[in-house]
């Protein structure tokens, strides 16, 4: 999980007390400010950061009345070399560890940020240019060292666009969230992480061909590995894991970002443990690709494609005898995973033949997990 600090400098006075109370509830990792009258009464469970306004600290961040300074980290600003130099100067012998902001506004402000980012152990940076290459050039100058990099965001939206850049995005995002509500869809934004899942195997009991119904193809805006597909079932408790077009086809080339995953009525896994019908998903929707081994990830659909064709229902049944279906269109090139990632075509499927899939003992309303009776079948 990405961690974020709540910045305090752009948070209407108003609501302060109550987006720290909601930065606390939602454990986020860190609160920034200028002022370290602010940051003295916050628990040691959040960390502290102290960015002040100029050069120098406030006189209250070194009262010698205070043992202790009010904050965990202080974040010193950088414009130049000098600067980078200076703060190594600054902290040696102190035991305290070296932070930086800097704001990059051009080509040697972005190699400070590099160079800081590669050697600190918080950089957080700023970037008027509202492309995000530069950010792309620090993640990339900073990638396999063990220091932190942080990336201001204006707002929601642009702090889910840096978490994504380069894949992986900054390890956290500094926000200035303007009320409780922005708080915790901040912490929700932040769980970048799709659990894995543990896959069982089921066992064919047997494949029934219905005739002409509608099917849905889901194209993602990403590749798919050979071994990814994604869950799909008729019922909201089993899923079979459907693979991707990333395997040599006759007639036709490969389209890695493509899975043909069943009939409109299906359902398919998203993200936080819901269900999506295959008939509700349309471009921007996210599902969640799934691996042989269990991996899961976020991925969104660029379309779906939905047309008729004829189809058939494998019924199948897991190793404690949960009963799970799924129908596909009834064709040789649509197929499925089985355990060790073996690729099966659809209509050469019989009796015993072993598949990869996922069972949840939950039922389901509107794609949420819930605890009532309901029978499907």
């Amino acid at each position: 999980m990405k961690f974020g600090w709540i910045d305090l400098r752009g948070v209407p006075a108003e609501q302060y007390d109550a987006v720290i109370e909601a930065a606390l509830h939602a454990k986020l990792e860190g609160v920034v400010s200028d002022d370290p009258a602010r940051l003295a009464p916050l628990p040691p469970t959040v960390k502290r950061v102290l960015l002040p306004s100029g050069q120098h600290l406030p006189s209250t961040a070194v009262s010698e009345e205070a043992p202790e300074p009010p904050y965990d980290v202080l974040l010193t600003r950088l414009t130049s070399s000098d600067d980078l130099d200076g703060l190594r100067l600054d902290v040696a012998g102190t035991g305290r560890e070296p932070a930086a902001f800097v704001d990059v506004v051009d080509d040697p402000t972005l190699k400070l940020a590099c160079s800081a980012a590669m050697e600190l152990p918080y950089t957080v940076v700023q970037f008027r240019d509202p492309t995000k290459i530069p950010l792309e050039i620090v993640i990339a100058a900073a990638d396999k060292t063990p220091g932190q990099l942080v990336c201001q965001a204006k707002d929601l939206e642009e702090a889910g666009i840096i978490l994504d850049v380069l894949e992986k995005g900054s390890e956290g995002v500094m926000l200035a969230p303007q009320d409780a509500n922005e708080v915790f869809a901040f912490a929700e934004l932040l769980r970048t992480q799709t659990p894995d899942l543990d896959l069982t195997t089921l066992t064919v009991e047997s494949i029934e061909h219905n005739g002409l119904g509608d099917r849905v193809c889901v194209d993602t805006s990403t590749h798919f590995a050979e071994d990814e597909g994604i869950l799909v079932g008729s019922y909201a408790h089993g899923f079979v894991l459907c693979v991707s077009e990333t395997h040599p086809l006759p007639y036709m080339p490969t389209r890695p970002f493509r899975v043909n995953a069943g009939a409109l009525h299906s359902y398919t896994m998203g993200l936080d443990n819901r269900t999506n019908y295959l008939s509700e998903l349309k471009a921007g929707s996210p599902i969640l690709a799934v691996g042989a081994d269990g991996r899961t990830r976020r991925v969104v659909v660029g379309r779906i494609k939905l047309e008729s064709r004829p189809l058939l229902t494998i019924k199948a049944f897991s190793e404690d005898g949960i009963e799970v279906s799924l129908t596909v269109q009834d064709d040789w090139h649509v197929r499925v995973l089985g355990p060790g990632a073996t690729v099966l075509n659809v209509t050469e499927l019989k009796k015993g033949d072993k598949l990869l899939g996922y069972v949840s003992t939950e039922k389901r309303h509107v794609g949420w997990p819930v605890k009532e009776y309901c029978v499907e079948k």
